[in-house]
């Protein structure tokens, strides 16, 4: 992670010369831990590319000190981990803490503190007991909130005198896309034309699944800030993802419908947390289905975060769906009657990676922030993912020669510096992500990471974008930065100086274990 340090004379000035989904904890039996609800579904053959599974992971549960000693090599301040569920309360509310999960996020926070690394801590990322999903069917039932509460509580409790930055959930948007709409994550709900699961309403279900989930988050900051928070001193917020969004035709339909895809996407999470409602885009074109909140909840809703965290990794086209024929779901509710594409008139909006939908267009970064700036009153925001997947066919030893991935980093903080400057306010970046790991449906093809992890020694190899980012850290990297010098050659281990106004802090999430 990258943290940006704001000063009045002074933001991201070098920074002109110059980030889905993931699991690496491994363990996932061990010490007391229950069955998540990934443990599952990685088992079930199909659901993962190769049939892959996280039950190893890149084994952080025993490579934690290694990997740490990793990141502050780097030059890193911050860095950021999640709470696996079923690690800490193996049965939810049906059972007891884990003394076991206690003890080990204990070793994780108190050994980046000795490193003067700050954790950033996520309390749910996607992963669960399984047991919840057999009970209640999760974050389809209200009764989910008050075992997110119980979590939440505990992680106060036990952690809350050393972490000082929270976020409670990692994208309600994107898990009810993936789990409730695609049907790719569980419990693998869809429907037609989304995908065809044997059971789901992609039309109902994402909406009351964000509704409990922000319930959730407003109830766990409700209880942090009267009893935790004027002893603890932290802060607290929700992370969000956002693609950034172009029309597809130079037409007011299609300007339009970049405001609903927006709206239906991050404003649809962010709403009611900064005013209490969903956006009246929503409303506008409101259905029965789409949730209201009482009076009691919209008032501990209403400002229920101290910031926003931001995951923005691609942008896309939108084009009207009101006045226009789409497919693809695009003349669906869920989808703010927009369709979004990467293309148009066969030329592609960037550069390809190895995700769907993921293009490189730097120019995004700048614009979604500023979006994300002025709709929200300038609240403090963290980009707490943003990096570059190469594609799938790119050659092994271009994994580690990556070039692509560097030009990507350039890119991206060059148009985020660009809107700091305009006065968006910009506390932190966190580059998505340390390592290469388990990337949820996508197995281990999918490589993020600054460092390339051997599967069947587990091994660590920084790759030429960790010599870059330790090197940018140390302020030694300018416009004219000659990326042949570091050709052929192994980044050294050690602590190095940190930037003055920017510092570097690499992410472990999401620290899960499937």
């Amino acid at each position: 992670m990258l943290k940006v340090l704001r000063s009045k004379a002074k933001m991201l000035e070098d920074l002109n010369s110059q980030t889905t989904f993931s699991l690496v904890e491994g363990g996932y039996l061990e010490d007391g831990k229950g069955l998540s609800n990934w443990d599952v579904f990685t088992h079930i053959p199909g659901n993962i590319k190769n049939n892959e599974n996280g039950d190893d992971a890149d084994d952080d549960y025993h490579l934690f000190l290694e990997d740490a000693e990793i990141a502050q090599s780097l030059g890193v301040n911050a860095y950021r981990f999640s709470i696996s569920w079923a690690r800490i309360l193996p049965r939810g509310r049906f059972g007891e803490v884990n003394p076991g999960g206690i003890k080990f996020y204990n070793k994780i926070i108190d050994n980046l503190l000795l490193r003067g690394i700050e954790p950033f801590l996520t309390i749910h990322h996607f992963d669960l007991p399984q047991e919840l999903e057999d009970r209640y069917g999760v974050w389809l039932s209200p009764l989910m909130q008050d075992d997110f509460l119980l979590l939440a509580e505990t992680c106060f409790k036990s952690f809350g005198d050393r972490v000082k930055y929270w976020t409670t959930i990692n994208e309600p948007n994107m898990f009810a896309e993936m789990s409730y709409v695609r049907g790719l994550y569980p419990p693998a709900h869809c429907s037609p034309p989304f995908g065809n699961c044997s059971v789901g309403n992609a039309d109902i279900e994402p909406l009351i699944v964000v509704h409990n989930m922000l319930l959730a988050h407003g109830k766990a900051v409700k209880l942090y800030r009267e009893r935790f928070q004027s002893k603890q001193g932290g802060s607290i917020g929700l992370v969000v993802h956002l693609h950034m969004y172009e029309p597809l035709r130079d037409v007011e339909s299609d300007r339009q419908a970049v405001n609903r895809a927006l709206a239906f996407t991050g404003g649809w999470v962010l709403d009611p947390l900064v005013f209490g409602d969903y956006p009246p885009e929503m409303r506008q074109y409101h259905r029965s289905e789409l949730p209201r909140f009482s009076s009691e909840e919209t008032e501990y809703m209403r400002g229920s975060i101290d910031f926003i965290g931001l995951n923005h990794y691609s942008t896309l086209y939108a084009k009207d769906c009101i006045h226009s024929r789409c497919v693809l779901g695009g003349d669906h509710f869920i989808r703010g009657f927009t369709f979004t594409t990467g293309e148009r008139d066969g030329i592609l909006i960037g550069e390809p990676t190895g995700v769907e939908r993921f293009y490189v267009v730097p120019r995004g970064m700048e614009k979604i922030v500023d979006h994300v700036s002025k709709r929200y009153n300038n609240m403090p925001i963290y980009v707490t993912e943003n990096g570059y997947c190469p594609p799938l066919t790119e050659a092994a030893p271009n994994l580690l020669h990556d070039v692509n991935r560097i030009n990507f980093y350039n890119g991206y903080l060059a148009a985020l510096s660009r809107a700091i400057r305009k006065g968006a306010d910009v506390r932190g970046y966190f580059a998505w992500s340390l390592m290469d790991n388990f990337e949820w449906a996508g197995g281990y093809s999918s490589t993020f990471g600054l460092y390339y992890v051997d599967r069947l020694t587990m091994n660590r190899t920084p790759k030429l974008s960790a010599k870059w980012f330790q090197h940018f850290l140390a302020n030694r990297s300018s416009a004219r930065f000659n990326r042949q010098r570091f050709v052929n050659r192994t980044p050294k281990s050690g602590r190095v100086r940190k930037s003055k106004y920017i510092v570097i802090a690499t992410t472990n999430a999401n620290a899960t274990d499937v």
